[in-house]
């Protein structure tokens, strides 16, 4: 629909409300419209921008779903990469449509929605906003799709809003996903096809809530008509909870949940999974006919012990990957997935910023593989002149070139055989060794320079760089066969002022390089306040002068060597932060 001007949008809307216009009595739009107009008693004609919180208020709002925000984060990152490109700024908002959570688009569809105030802290509740996507979807409990001039204040006629309301473990509203796009050439049914892909991301989401609360017990999910349905129940098979769906599948009621009700009442499966895995079943009603296949998850207790020690390694050879991680959401994520990848041969690709601290991640991914016994070699790219990188990494044979060894050398490649090589700033490759290296990887062998017939090698490739390859490789100055080579998983470490546990890291590397030592008020304001734009590299080198400087065992103000970043050391531009966070995540697409 072409945008209307703003007098004419607002005639339309009265003549809806007074049923004159040609208008779908029934429709969802016409009922908001109606709303806004009768209950709420809202002007389609007022400029302005919507109710911001402080960032006080921001928190407050946000602590009640700490735990919800925080195992709903991935999907909402994933989100936002796959709609990115068509300039989709992806919110997550609690039940009075307060967003807490953004991810807006590129730069260039960025400055809208910042000049338009659309990210974190602000309200667009129908009763304020008039319809639009996420007040309407919170109002009625429904996905709903409101494109472009269907919002009824007519300031909002340039964007499209899809959201999915979200429901908790008990299947009580709990806020919704929204995503926003105000990019003209796209048409509704690409923003229906959006919402699609939001609802079942939202539905994503629910299950890793669901599943994160309900830990400890069994959880059978059942298939239905509405999409699958999670049962939480004990080992007496007493059901303990039940989503939404799988409430209104089976008519279960929080009465029937609290009296313990028995789960054989309205489903039964012949096999207990016992073992430490998802178990597919075959579930019977009650009354014997079939309902269809469905999956049985153990209690975390039981996963997460192994019935004999492996022996491969000890049981918790993932711990340093996920001390690394923390709390952040995005490396916990990764770290699951490197996890169940286990110790397959897959190539791994580490993306983020200088000093962010690729090797130690890399030693890492060594540590918790079965080649932990054998070498890990590493070589930067970037340090190495190009003349000599290609004898280092490939080796040569006595007499090879002019000033070789007299017993030539075996090469980095050679070294790491059943072991790891890591190539750290790999985008610095230069193109022609970038083609060696990929015969290497398909054929596994290694031709030294001079050698007449090649080496076979058995090496697992650890490769990282804060360049964006997929861009590189668009413009011919990386091979793009390569790239997809060294892309088995890729992983995405933050920069530390992206961290969401950014003050849990500082605390901890405070403690490691300064361990004598604590942090006055002020010092620890300016850390936690202070960009890093060196990430952990800096961040420890402070730390550390600090902890020799610092008098009577107490780090002050003046013993952090701080430069100043962008003229504003001690205020980092949250805005600037968020476009960086978004910038780096399109360089990385989740591997399946």
């Amino acid at each position: 629909m072409a945008s209307l001007s703003a007098s004419n949008h607002v005639a339309r809307v009265l003549s809806v409300a007074n049923h004159v216009a040609d208008v779908d009595a029934s429709s969802r739009i016409a009922s908001s419209w109606r709303r806004c107009l009768v209950s709420h008693k809202l002007d389609p004609a007022r400029q302005g921008p919507p109710q911001t919180l402080t960032e006080a208020e921001i928190r407050h709002a946000a602590e009640p779903m700490e735990q919800m925000i925080w195992l709903a984060m991935p999907e909402l990152d994933d989100l936002a990469r796959v709609l990115r490109d068509a300039g989709y700024c992806v919110n997550l908002a609690d039940a009075n449509a307060t967003m807490l959570f953004s991810r807006l688009p590129g730069e260039a569809d960025a400055k809208m929605f910042l000049d338009w105030k659309i990210y974190t802290g602000s309200n667009f509740a129908e009763t304020f906003e008039g319809t639009n996507g996420l007040g309407t979807a919170l109002a009625e409990e429904k996905p709903i799709l409101v494109h472009r001039d269907e919002h009824f204040r007519a300031q909002w006629h340039m964007f499209s809003c899809a959201v999915a309301p979200l429901f908790d473990q008990a299947g009580r509203l709990a806020g919704a996903v929204n995503i926003t796009s105000c990019r003209e050439d796209l048409e509704r049914t690409a923003h229906q096809l959006a919402l699609a892909v939001t609802m079942e991301a939202t539905r994503r989401m629910e299950g890793a809530i669901f599943r994160g609360h309900f830990h400890n017990a069994w959880i059978a999910t059942v298939p239905g008509d509405g999409g699958s349905g999670l049962i939480a129940y004990d080992d007496d098979r007493r059901i303990i909870g039940a989503c939404r769906s799988a409430r209104l599948l089976l008519g279960l009621t929080d009465g029937m949940i609290a009296s313990g009700i028995d789960l054989s009442r309205y489903i039964e499966f012949d096999h207990r999974a016992e073992g430490g895995a998802e178990d597919v079943v075959r579930l019977r009603r009650a009354d014997g006919s079939a309902l269809g296949q469905g999956q049985v998850a153990p209690p975390l207790r039981r996963r997460a012990r192994p019935l004999a020690p492996r022996r491969d390694g000890p049981v918790d050879r993932f711990d340093a990957l996920h001390r690394l991680a923390g709390r952040d959401p995005g490396l916990i994520k990764s770290v699951n997935r490197l996890r169940r990848i286990g110790d397959h041969n897959l190539p791994v690709l580490l993306h983020g910023e200088t000093g962010v601290g690729k090797d130690v991640f890399a030693r890492a991914i060594h540590a918790a593989s079965n080649r932990a016994r054998n070498n890990y070699v590493a070589l930067n790219c970037a340090a190495m002149p190009e003349s000599l990188i290609d004898a280092e990494l490939f080796g040569y044979e006595a007499g090879a070139f002019t000033g070789a060894r007299r017993d030539g050398s075996k090469g980095l490649i050679v070294q790491a055989d059943r072991g790891t090589l890591f190539l750290d700033e790999i985008g610095d490759m230069p193109i022609g060794l970038q083609t060696r290296l990929l015969r290497v990887l398909e054929n596994r062998e290694v031709w030294p320079l001079g050698a007449l017939k090649p080496v076979a090698v058995d090496i697992r490739l650890i490769s990282a760089t804060h360049r964006d390859l997929g861009r590189m490789a668009e413009q011919g100055a990386f091979r793009a066969d390569l790239y997809f080579r060294l892309r088995g998983i890729e992983v995405r470490l933050p920069a530390l002022r992206e961290r969401a546990d950014r003050d849990d890291v500082i605390r901890r590397i405070a403690r490691e390089e300064a361990p004598n030592c604590r942090l006055s008020d002020e010092a620890w304001s300016q850390l936690a306040a202070y960009p890093f734009p060196g990430n952990m590299r800096q961040l420890r080198h402070v730390l550390r002068l600090a902890g020799c400087t610092a008098e009577d065992g107490v780090i002050t103000d003046a013993d952090l060597d701080l430069p100043p970043f962008g003229g504003r050391a001690a205020e980092p531009d949250l805005a600037a932060a968020e476009r960086a966070t978004i910038a780096e995540a399109c360089a990385s697409t989740a591997a399946a």
